[in-house]
Protein backbone atom coordinates (compact mmCIF):
# COMPACT_ATOMS: atom_id res chain seq x y z
CA UNK A 1 0.00 0.00 0.00
CA UNK A 2 1.22 3.40 -0.70
CA UNK A 3 0.24 7.08 0.87
CA UNK A 4 -0.29 8.78 -2.21
CA UNK A 5 -1.51 12.76 -2.27
CA UNK A 6 -3.25 14.50 -5.25
CA UNK A 7 -2.91 17.87 -5.35
CA UNK A 8 -5.36 20.02 -7.21
CA UNK A 9 -6.92 23.92 -6.24
CA UNK A 10 -10.21 22.45 -6.91
CA UNK A 11 -12.23 19.20 -7.01
CA UNK A 12 -14.92 19.07 -8.77
CA UNK A 13 -17.76 17.10 -10.31
CA UNK A 14 -17.43 19.24 -13.45
CA UNK A 15 -14.50 20.07 -15.81
CA UNK A 16 -11.52 18.03 -17.50
CA UNK A 17 -9.00 17.58 -14.92
CA UNK A 18 -11.55 16.93 -12.16
CA UNK A 19 -12.96 14.25 -13.65
CA UNK A 20 -9.31 12.51 -14.46
CA UNK A 21 -9.08 13.34 -10.36
CA UNK A 22 -11.94 11.80 -8.92
CA UNK A 23 -11.32 8.82 -11.97
CA UNK A 24 -7.90 8.37 -10.50
CA UNK A 25 -8.56 8.60 -6.93
CA UNK A 26 -11.27 5.83 -6.94
CA UNK A 27 -9.18 3.39 -8.91
CA UNK A 28 -5.91 4.01 -6.75
CA UNK A 29 -8.37 3.53 -3.93
CA UNK A 30 -9.75 0.43 -5.43
CA UNK A 31 -6.01 -0.83 -5.56
CA UNK A 32 -5.83 -0.36 -1.71
CA UNK A 33 -3.56 2.28 -1.86
CA UNK A 34 -3.92 5.14 0.70
CA UNK A 35 -5.06 8.64 -1.17
CA UNK A 36 -5.19 11.91 0.24
CA UNK A 37 -7.19 15.10 -2.79
CA UNK A 38 -5.01 18.21 -1.30
CA UNK A 39 -7.31 20.74 -2.19
CA UNK A 40 -8.82 24.38 -1.23
CA UNK A 41 -12.65 23.08 -1.96
CA UNK A 42 -14.33 19.94 -2.66
CA UNK A 43 -17.01 17.87 -3.63
CA UNK A 44 -18.23 14.34 -2.62
CA UNK A 45 -15.45 11.71 -2.17
CA UNK A 46 -14.91 9.46 -5.21
CA UNK A 47 -14.33 6.63 -3.27
CA UNK A 48 -15.25 5.94 0.73
CA UNK A 49 -11.76 5.42 1.06
CA UNK A 50 -10.87 8.73 -0.33
CA UNK A 51 -9.47 11.84 2.17
CA UNK A 52 -9.22 15.53 1.44
CA UNK A 53 -6.73 17.85 3.23
CA UNK A 54 -8.30 21.49 2.74
CA UNK A 55 -5.98 23.78 2.55
CA UNK A 56 -7.50 27.39 2.69
CA UNK A 57 -4.52 30.12 2.88
CA UNK A 58 -5.48 33.65 3.32
CA UNK A 59 -5.26 35.32 0.24
CA UNK A 60 -7.16 38.41 -1.95
CA UNK A 61 -7.33 37.95 -5.59
CA UNK A 62 -6.66 35.34 -7.80
CA UNK A 63 -3.18 35.39 -8.69
CA UNK A 64 -2.43 35.23 -4.76
CA UNK A 65 -4.93 32.55 -4.41
CA UNK A 66 -2.99 30.47 -6.99
CA UNK A 67 0.52 31.27 -5.54
CA UNK A 68 -0.44 30.66 -1.74
CA UNK A 69 -2.09 27.49 -2.36
CA UNK A 70 1.23 26.16 -4.28
CA UNK A 71 3.28 27.53 -0.84
CA UNK A 72 0.64 26.11 1.44
CA UNK A 73 0.70 22.36 -0.48
CA UNK A 74 4.81 22.55 -0.34
CA UNK A 75 4.54 23.36 3.24
CA UNK A 76 1.82 20.09 3.65
CA UNK A 77 3.94 17.76 1.43
CA UNK A 78 7.14 18.03 3.12
CA UNK A 79 5.50 17.82 6.22
CA UNK A 80 3.62 14.75 5.65
CA UNK A 81 5.90 12.55 3.45
CA UNK A 82 3.38 10.62 1.23
CA UNK A 83 5.36 8.05 -1.07
CA UNK A 84 4.14 9.66 -4.30
CA UNK A 85 3.18 13.46 -4.33
CA UNK A 86 1.13 13.64 -8.19
CA UNK A 87 0.47 17.45 -9.22
CA UNK A 88 -2.45 18.23 -11.48
CA UNK A 89 -2.50 21.65 -10.77
CA UNK A 90 -0.91 24.89 -10.97
CA UNK A 91 1.85 23.67 -7.98
CA UNK A 92 5.61 23.39 -7.94
CA UNK A 93 6.28 20.15 -5.25
CA UNK A 94 5.39 16.72 -6.38
CA UNK A 95 6.95 13.63 -7.54
CA UNK A 96 4.64 13.41 -10.93
CA UNK A 97 3.35 16.59 -12.84
CA UNK A 98 0.30 16.27 -14.98
CA UNK A 99 0.03 18.73 -17.41
CA UNK A 100 -3.61 18.35 -18.33
CA UNK A 101 -3.84 21.94 -20.04
CA UNK A 102 -0.75 21.51 -22.18
CA UNK A 103 1.65 24.42 -21.34
CA UNK A 104 0.22 27.74 -20.17
CA UNK A 105 2.37 29.81 -22.99
CA UNK A 106 1.32 27.91 -25.87
CA UNK A 107 -2.49 28.43 -24.75
CA UNK A 108 -1.90 32.15 -24.62
CA UNK A 109 -0.01 32.42 -27.70
CA UNK A 110 -2.56 29.95 -30.11
CA UNK A 111 -6.02 30.46 -28.15
CA UNK A 112 -6.61 33.18 -25.41
CA UNK A 113 -6.98 35.91 -27.70
CA UNK A 114 -10.13 34.15 -29.29
CA UNK A 115 -11.82 33.74 -25.29
CA UNK A 116 -11.61 37.76 -25.04
CA UNK A 117 -13.79 40.31 -25.39
CA UNK A 118 -12.44 43.79 -26.80
CA UNK A 119 -12.72 45.44 -23.29
CA UNK A 120 -11.07 42.59 -21.60
CA UNK A 121 -8.29 43.08 -24.42
CA UNK A 122 -8.35 46.66 -23.97
CA UNK A 123 -8.09 46.50 -20.20
CA UNK A 124 -5.49 43.82 -20.12
CA UNK A 125 -7.59 41.89 -17.29
CA UNK A 126 -6.17 38.52 -16.07
CA UNK A 127 -2.50 39.61 -16.39
CA UNK A 128 -1.75 38.99 -13.24
CA UNK A 129 -3.37 35.78 -12.94
CA UNK A 130 -1.43 34.30 -15.95
CA UNK A 131 2.27 35.98 -15.09
CA UNK A 132 1.41 33.57 -11.38
CA UNK A 133 -0.01 30.62 -13.42
CA UNK A 134 3.55 31.24 -16.31
CA UNK A 135 5.76 31.83 -12.85
CA UNK A 136 4.36 28.64 -11.09
CA UNK A 137 4.63 26.55 -14.58
CA UNK A 138 8.54 27.47 -14.72
CA UNK A 139 9.29 26.53 -11.07
CA UNK A 140 7.05 23.35 -11.80
CA UNK A 141 9.06 22.03 -15.27
CA UNK A 142 12.59 23.55 -14.14
CA UNK A 143 14.82 20.44 -14.68
CA UNK A 144 14.97 17.88 -11.65
CA UNK A 145 11.45 19.43 -10.62
CA UNK A 146 9.59 16.62 -10.86
CA UNK A 147 10.53 12.73 -11.42
CA UNK A 148 8.09 12.71 -14.80
CA UNK A 149 6.05 15.38 -16.16
CA UNK A 150 2.66 13.71 -17.45
CA UNK A 151 1.06 15.25 -20.89
CA UNK A 152 -1.93 13.58 -22.78
CA UNK A 153 -0.34 13.92 -26.77
CA UNK A 154 2.99 14.04 -28.31
CA UNK A 155 1.94 17.60 -29.03
CA UNK A 156 2.51 18.76 -26.21
CA UNK A 157 5.52 16.92 -24.90
CA UNK A 158 7.16 18.74 -28.06
CA UNK A 159 5.97 21.51 -27.24
CA UNK A 160 7.41 20.88 -23.36
CA UNK A 161 10.93 19.87 -24.56
CA UNK A 162 11.07 23.20 -26.65
CA UNK A 163 10.22 25.80 -23.85
CA UNK A 164 11.14 24.52 -20.81
CA UNK A 165 14.32 22.15 -21.70
CA UNK A 166 13.18 19.18 -20.67
CA UNK A 167 14.68 15.76 -21.56
CA UNK A 168 12.04 13.66 -23.32
CA UNK A 169 12.62 10.64 -21.52
CA UNK A 170 11.03 12.89 -18.38
CA UNK A 171 7.86 13.13 -19.81
CA UNK A 172 5.17 10.30 -20.03
CA UNK A 173 2.13 10.66 -22.68
CA UNK A 174 -0.52 9.41 -21.14
CA UNK A 175 -3.83 9.76 -23.85
CA UNK A 176 -6.75 10.99 -22.13
CA UNK A 177 -10.02 7.65 -21.65
CA UNK A 178 -13.44 7.85 -21.72
CA UNK A 179 -16.07 5.97 -19.87
CA UNK A 180 -17.48 3.42 -22.89
CA UNK A 181 -19.74 2.71 -21.51
CA UNK A 182 -21.74 5.68 -20.18
CA UNK A 183 -21.02 6.86 -23.78
CA UNK A 184 -22.13 3.98 -26.02
CA UNK A 185 -23.99 4.01 -29.45
CA UNK A 186 -27.29 2.24 -27.66
CA UNK A 187 -27.83 5.90 -26.67
CA UNK A 188 -28.88 6.81 -30.26
CA UNK A 189 -31.97 4.80 -30.58
CA UNK A 190 -33.29 6.24 -27.37
CA UNK A 191 -32.26 9.22 -25.82
CA UNK A 192 -30.99 10.59 -28.73
CA UNK A 193 -33.77 9.77 -31.02
CA UNK A 194 -35.97 11.56 -28.47
CA UNK A 195 -34.27 14.71 -28.77
CA UNK A 196 -33.18 14.53 -32.68
CA UNK A 197 -37.08 14.99 -32.75
CA UNK A 198 -37.64 17.41 -30.22
CA UNK A 199 -35.52 19.73 -32.65
CA UNK A 200 -37.45 19.07 -35.24
CA UNK A 201 -35.10 16.53 -37.75
CA UNK A 202 -36.01 13.33 -39.13
CA UNK A 203 -33.98 10.11 -39.90
CA UNK A 204 -33.54 12.08 -43.42
CA UNK A 205 -31.15 14.96 -41.82
CA UNK A 206 -27.39 14.66 -40.93
CA UNK A 207 -26.51 16.30 -37.72
CA UNK A 208 -23.13 18.06 -37.38
CA UNK A 209 -22.72 18.92 -33.87
CA UNK A 210 -20.94 21.43 -31.99
CA UNK A 211 -20.20 20.83 -28.64
CA UNK A 212 -17.31 22.98 -26.54
CA UNK A 213 -17.75 25.60 -24.02
CA UNK A 214 -15.67 28.66 -25.24
CA UNK A 215 -17.17 29.00 -28.64
CA UNK A 216 -14.07 31.83 -29.81
CA UNK A 217 -10.80 28.86 -28.47
CA UNK A 218 -13.24 25.87 -30.28
CA UNK A 219 -13.80 27.31 -33.47
CA UNK A 220 -17.36 27.61 -34.02
CA UNK A 221 -16.96 31.04 -35.86
CA UNK A 222 -15.82 28.86 -38.67
CA UNK A 223 -18.35 26.27 -38.57
CA UNK A 224 -20.78 28.61 -38.56
CA UNK A 225 -19.19 30.94 -41.65
CA UNK A 226 -18.43 26.86 -43.31
CA UNK A 227 -21.66 26.03 -43.48
CA UNK A 228 -23.90 27.58 -45.78
CA UNK A 229 -21.48 25.83 -48.29
CA UNK A 230 -22.24 22.75 -46.38
CA UNK A 231 -26.12 23.51 -47.18
CA UNK A 232 -25.62 23.87 -51.06
CA UNK A 233 -23.81 20.34 -51.29
CA UNK A 234 -26.03 18.81 -48.66
CA UNK A 235 -29.70 20.60 -48.22
CA UNK A 236 -30.12 17.92 -45.55
CA UNK A 237 -27.76 18.89 -43.41
CA UNK A 238 -28.03 20.50 -39.99
CA UNK A 239 -25.99 22.33 -37.35
CA UNK A 240 -26.68 21.67 -33.57
CA UNK A 241 -24.40 24.09 -31.69
CA UNK A 242 -24.43 22.81 -27.26
CA UNK A 243 -22.18 24.43 -25.10
CA UNK A 244 -21.63 27.51 -22.60
CA UNK A 245 -20.81 30.86 -23.42
CA UNK A 246 -21.68 34.44 -22.67
CA UNK A 247 -21.31 35.31 -26.20
CA UNK A 248 -23.91 33.31 -27.27
CA UNK A 249 -26.34 35.89 -29.24
CA UNK A 250 -23.44 37.11 -31.04
CA UNK A 251 -22.71 33.70 -32.52
CA UNK A 252 -27.05 33.15 -33.37
CA UNK A 253 -26.77 36.96 -34.76
CA UNK A 254 -23.38 35.66 -37.30
CA UNK A 255 -25.80 32.28 -38.37
CA UNK A 256 -28.49 34.61 -39.28
CA UNK A 257 -26.93 36.67 -41.24
CA UNK A 258 -25.79 33.91 -43.14
CA UNK A 259 -29.48 32.60 -43.65
CA UNK A 260 -28.90 29.26 -41.34
CA UNK A 261 -31.92 30.42 -38.64
CA UNK A 262 -34.08 27.28 -40.35
CA UNK A 263 -30.75 24.73 -40.93
CA UNK A 264 -29.15 25.85 -37.41
CA UNK A 265 -30.36 24.90 -33.15
CA UNK A 266 -28.57 26.40 -30.74
CA UNK A 267 -29.11 24.57 -27.55
CA UNK A 268 -26.93 26.39 -25.00
CA UNK A 269 -24.91 24.70 -22.28
CA UNK A 270 -26.59 21.03 -21.32
CA UNK A 271 -25.31 18.33 -18.64
CA UNK A 272 -26.34 15.67 -20.76
CA UNK A 273 -23.18 15.38 -23.39
CA UNK A 274 -23.68 12.01 -24.17
CA UNK A 275 -27.22 12.62 -25.48
CA UNK A 276 -26.34 15.25 -27.49
CA UNK A 277 -23.60 12.92 -29.74
CA UNK A 278 -26.14 10.49 -29.45
CA UNK A 279 -28.83 12.77 -31.71
CA UNK A 280 -26.52 13.43 -34.23
CA UNK A 281 -24.09 11.97 -36.81
CA UNK A 282 -20.65 13.70 -36.89
CA UNK A 283 -18.75 16.19 -34.58
CA UNK A 284 -17.33 19.10 -35.82
CA UNK A 285 -14.25 20.28 -33.22
CA UNK A 286 -11.73 22.73 -35.04
CA UNK A 287 -10.21 24.23 -31.99
CA UNK A 288 -7.52 26.59 -32.10
CA UNK A 289 -6.20 24.75 -29.22
CA UNK A 290 -6.49 22.01 -26.71
CA UNK A 291 -3.84 19.69 -25.13
CA UNK A 292 -6.44 16.74 -25.19
CA UNK A 293 -9.88 17.57 -25.83
CA UNK A 294 -12.45 15.11 -24.07
CA UNK A 295 -15.26 15.63 -26.16
CA UNK A 296 -12.94 13.81 -29.30
CA UNK A 297 -13.40 10.75 -27.38
CA UNK A 298 -16.74 11.24 -26.14
CA UNK A 299 -18.34 11.28 -29.84
CA UNK A 300 -15.86 8.42 -30.83
CA UNK A 301 -17.49 6.21 -28.19
CA UNK A 302 -21.07 6.99 -29.56
CA UNK A 303 -20.26 6.59 -33.09
CA UNK A 304 -19.31 10.06 -34.38
CA UNK A 305 -16.82 10.57 -36.85
CA UNK A 306 -14.81 13.33 -35.95
CA UNK A 307 -13.79 16.10 -37.69
CA UNK A 308 -10.50 18.72 -35.70
CA UNK A 309 -7.47 20.13 -35.70
CA UNK A 310 -3.67 19.16 -35.53
CA UNK A 311 -3.74 21.73 -33.00
CA UNK A 312 -6.09 19.37 -30.87
CA UNK A 313 -3.91 16.47 -29.59
CA UNK A 314 -6.85 14.27 -29.61
CA UNK A 315 -6.26 14.23 -33.14
CA UNK A 316 -3.66 12.17 -32.54
CA UNK A 317 -5.36 9.42 -32.25
CA UNK A 318 -7.37 9.76 -36.06
CA UNK A 319 -6.36 8.12 -38.83
CA UNK A 320 -7.13 10.46 -41.18
CA UNK A 321 -10.41 9.88 -43.56
CA UNK A 322 -11.44 6.63 -41.14
CA UNK A 323 -12.98 7.63 -37.94
CA UNK A 324 -12.24 11.60 -38.88
CA UNK A 325 -10.69 14.31 -40.66
CA UNK A 326 -7.73 16.44 -39.18
CA UNK A 327 -7.06 19.79 -40.31
CA UNK A 328 -4.51 22.02 -40.26
CA UNK A 329 -4.24 25.18 -37.86
CA UNK A 330 -4.94 27.73 -40.39
CA UNK A 331 -7.53 26.04 -42.08
CA UNK A 332 -10.11 27.74 -44.79
CA UNK A 333 -13.93 27.87 -44.10
CA UNK A 334 -13.52 26.37 -47.56
CA UNK A 335 -11.46 23.55 -46.17
CA UNK A 336 -13.73 23.03 -43.15
CA UNK A 337 -17.07 23.24 -45.59
CA UNK A 338 -15.37 20.22 -47.82
CA UNK A 339 -14.67 17.54 -44.96
CA UNK A 340 -18.09 18.06 -43.16
CA UNK A 341 -19.66 17.73 -46.89
CA UNK A 342 -17.91 14.82 -47.95
CA UNK A 343 -18.41 13.34 -43.90
CA UNK A 344 -22.28 13.64 -44.78
CA UNK A 345 -22.09 11.13 -47.44
CA UNK A 346 -24.52 8.09 -45.63
CA UNK A 347 -21.92 5.09 -47.15
CA UNK A 348 -18.93 7.15 -45.35
CA UNK A 349 -20.67 8.08 -42.47
CA UNK A 350 -21.70 4.43 -41.63
CA UNK A 351 -18.00 3.12 -41.89
CA UNK A 352 -16.69 5.61 -39.91
CA UNK A 353 -18.95 5.07 -37.29
CA UNK A 354 -17.97 1.58 -36.95
CA UNK A 355 -14.28 2.72 -36.90
CA UNK A 356 -14.67 5.28 -34.31
CA UNK A 357 -16.48 3.00 -31.69
CA UNK A 358 -13.41 1.05 -32.39
CA UNK A 359 -11.20 3.42 -31.63
CA UNK A 360 -12.80 4.50 -28.72
CA UNK A 361 -12.74 1.18 -27.10
CA UNK A 362 -9.01 1.05 -27.34
CA UNK A 363 -8.72 4.46 -25.29
CA UNK A 364 -11.22 3.92 -22.23
CA UNK A 365 -10.86 5.55 -19.22
CA UNK A 366 -9.28 1.91 -17.42
CA UNK A 367 -6.98 1.64 -19.85
CA UNK A 368 -5.57 5.28 -18.88
CA UNK A 369 -6.21 4.61 -14.99
CA UNK A 370 -3.93 1.46 -15.26
CA UNK A 371 -1.28 3.30 -17.34
CA UNK A 372 -1.47 6.50 -14.74
CA UNK A 373 -1.35 3.72 -11.50
CA UNK A 374 1.81 1.93 -12.74
CA UNK A 375 3.16 5.08 -13.07
CA UNK A 376 2.40 6.19 -9.97
CA UNK A 377 3.76 2.68 -8.77
CA UNK A 378 7.41 3.04 -10.99
CA UNK A 379 8.06 6.29 -9.65
CA UNK A 380 7.43 4.63 -5.55
CA UNK A 381 9.55 2.04 -6.46
CA UNK A 382 12.43 4.84 -8.15
CA UNK A 383 11.88 6.77 -5.01
CA UNK A 384 12.70 3.88 -2.35
CA UNK A 385 15.78 3.08 -4.12
CA UNK A 386 17.47 6.16 -3.76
Amino acid sequence: MLRIALTHLRHAETGGTERYLDLLAAHLAECGHEVTIVCRSHGRPPHPRVKFEVLRPISVGAPWRLWAFARAVERFVNRERFDVVYGLGRTWSQDLLRLGGGAHDTYLELAHGATRTPLERLLKLGALKHRAILAIERRALAPGAAWRVVVNARMVAEDIVARHGLNRDAIEVIYNGVDVERFHPRLRKSEGKALRAELGFGDEHTLILFLGSGYGRKGLAGVIDAFPAVLRAQPDARLVVVGFDSALPEYQARANRLGLEPFARFLGGRRDAPVCFAACDLYVLPTHYDPFANSTLEALALGLPVITTRTNGGSELIRQGVAGSVLERAYTAEDLALEMTAWCDPERLRAGSTAARALALEHSHVHAMRRSAELIERCAAHKSAR
